[in-house]
C-alpha cells in the first residue's frame, strides 16, 4: 500500500527585480521581467508502507525542499502531493522551536500542534523528557540549548508516537555518538512496526544500514532510484566527473557497476590470487591473498594515485587505503607507461560476498582529478572452513580465558 504519492512535482521561487514589478504581476503584468527560479522540476514518485528511502545529491539539488514538501510545510508549485497517514518531521534543526519557551513547553506545542489530545501529550512527556537525557536544562529556554541539545529533544518528540511516515533532514548529523546510536536504534524498532522512513544524509553508511532504496536528486530532478549501493556509486561518479569524463553502466553478476573517469591512467586488469599464485573467486577465512591491479597510461600525467576498497554485499566498506596515505604515489608517468600495483592481506573477513573497487586519481581523493573509478571491479566470496564459528563480517583472532573466582 503506498502512503505517498508526488505527481509532476514542480517547487519555483519568483525574484521580483522591484517593488513595481511585483505589483503588476499582482495585476497580471510584467511576467517576462520575472527572475524565476526552479528547485524541483516535474518529481513524481510513489513510496509505499514501511519502505526505507534515502534522497541524496549535492546541496541545491533540491533534497530539503522536496521534505518540506511531504511535511506539508511547503506547497508545490504545480502538481500534487498525496499523503496518507500521519507525517512526524525533523527538517531544520530548531525548526518550531520558540527559542524564549522551555523544552517541556516547545514538546507540549508541537505535539498539539500534530494533533495529538492533552492527555496523550501528558502521558508522553516524561517519555520525551527520559529520552532526550538533557536533566534540569528540560525546564530552561531552547535558546541556551547546544545544538545537539536541540536535537536530542526534537528527536524525542517526533518518535515518542509511532508516525506513519517519518522525515529527518540531516538532523542526526549534530548529535554526538551515543545518542546517535540510541537514535538509530528507535528508528530501527519504528520500521519494524510498520513506520515508512524518508532522510536527507550525507552519511552513506548511516543510509546502507537504515534504507532499501535511494533517489539521488540533481538540478531538482530524479537522475536514480534504486538500491543506496548503486546509488551512491553512480553519485560518487558524477562527483568526480570532469568536462572530458565519461560514466558508463554495466550490468555485472546481477549487479550495476558504475565506470566514470577522464581516462589519462586506466585500470587494464584486475585479480584476486591466493598463496598458490591462482587467481580465486573463492576464499578462506584468513587466506593470504594478493589483489593485483595493471594499469596503463595514455596520457602524460604528473601525480597518480591507486585507491582500492573492499565492501560487504551491502555495499559497507570493510576496508579501504590508496597509495596516497602510504606514501607511494607514482610522479610524471609518460604515455604507454605500464604498471602492476599488488596489494598483500589476510582474508580476516566474515563468510559471504564481497566485492573490490578500484580507483586511479591524482590526489588524496579523487575529486579533483578523477582518471579511472571501476565499481565491482572483482567479486569474490569467503567462505568459513577451518575456524571457529563467529559472526559478522571480520575475523578476529582471539583467545577466551575463565578462571573460576571463588573457591
Amino acid at each position: 500500500m503506498s502512503v505517498l504519492n508526488l505527481s509532476a512535482v514542480n517547487k519555483t521561487y519568483v525574484e521580483f527585480p522591484s517593488f513595481r514589478h511585483r505589483l503588476q504581476n499582482w495585476f497580471g503584468y510584467g511576467d517576462s521581467a520575472l527572475i524565476k527560479h526552479v528547485i524541483l522540476d516535474d518529481i513524481s514518485l510513489t513510496i509505499d508502507q514501511g519502505e526505507a528511502i534515502a534522497f541524496v545529491g549535492q546541496n541545491g539539488a533540491g533534497k530539503s525542499t522536496l521534505l518540506k514538501l511531504i511535511a506539508g510545510v511547503l506547497s508545490p508549485t504545480h502538481g500534487s502531493v498525496a499523503v496518507q497517514g500521519k507525517v512526524s518531521a525533523i527538517l531544520e534543526l530548531g525548526m518550531g522551536f520558540n527559542p524564549d519557551f522551555t523544552g517541556r513547553e516547545n514538546a507540549r506545542n508541537i505535539l498539539v500542534m500534530m494533533g495529538y489530545l492533552p492527555f496523550e501529550v501528558d502521558k508522553a512527556m516524561p517519555k520525551i523528557e527520559e529520552f532526550a537525557e538533557i536533566g534540569d536544562y528540560f525546564e530552561s529556554p531552547i535558546r541556551i540549548y547546544s545544538s545537539g541539545m536541540q536535537m536530542r529533544v526534537a528527536f524525542a518528540v517526533a518518535t515518542i508516537f509511532q508516525p506513519g511516515i517519518l522525515i529527518i533532514d540531516e538532523a542526526l548529523s549534530v548529535g554526538d555518538t551515543y545518542f546517535q546510536h540510541k537514535s538509530f536504534d528507535r528508528i530501527r524498532q519504528l520500521q519494524r512496526l510498520g513506520t515508512t522512513l524518508i532522510i536527507v544524509s550525507h552519511d552513506k553508511n548511516a543510509i546502507k544500514s537504515l534504507c532499501d532504496r535511494a533517489i539521488l536528486l540533481d538540478g531538482g530532478k530524479i537522475i536514480k532510484d534504486s538500491n543506496p549501493e548503486e546509488v551512491f556509486d553512480f553519485y560518487n561518479a558524477i562527483i568526480a566527473e570532469k568536462e572530458n569524463s565519461t560514466i558508463s553502466v554495466k550490468e555485472f553478476e546481477g549487479k550495476k557497476q558504475i565506470n566514470s573517469g577522464t581516462g589519462e591512467v586506466t585500470v587494464t586488469s584486475a585479480g584476486l590470487y591466493n598463496s598458490a599464485d591462482k587467481e580465486v573467486d573463492l576464499v578462506s577465512v584468513g587466506d593470504a591473498l594478493e589483489l593485483r591491479i595493471n594499469i596503463k597510461a595514455h596520457q602524460p600525467v604528473d601525480t597518480l594515485v591507486m585507491g582500492y576498497s573492499i565492501k560487504e554485499r551491502l555495499g559497507q566498506v570493510c576496508y579501504g587505503t590508496n597509495t596516497w596515505y602510504s606514501e607511494q604515489v607514482l610522479t610524471e608517468l609518460l604515455p604507454g607507461e605500464e604498471y602492476q600495483y599488488t596489494v598483500s592481506f589476510q582474508a580476516n573477513l566474515g563468510v559471504g560476498s564481497y566485492s573490490v573497487s578500484v580507483a586511479l586519481h591524482d590526489h588524496e581523493t579523487h575529486l579533483a582529478k578523477n582518471y579511472d573509478w571501476r565499481d565491482l571491479m572483482i567479486m569474490f566470496t569467503v567462505c568459513n572452513d577451518n575456524k571457529p564459528t563467529f559472526l559478522g563480517f571480520s575475523w578476529l583472532p582471539q583467545s577466551i580465558s575463565i578462571e573460576r573466582t571463588n573457591k
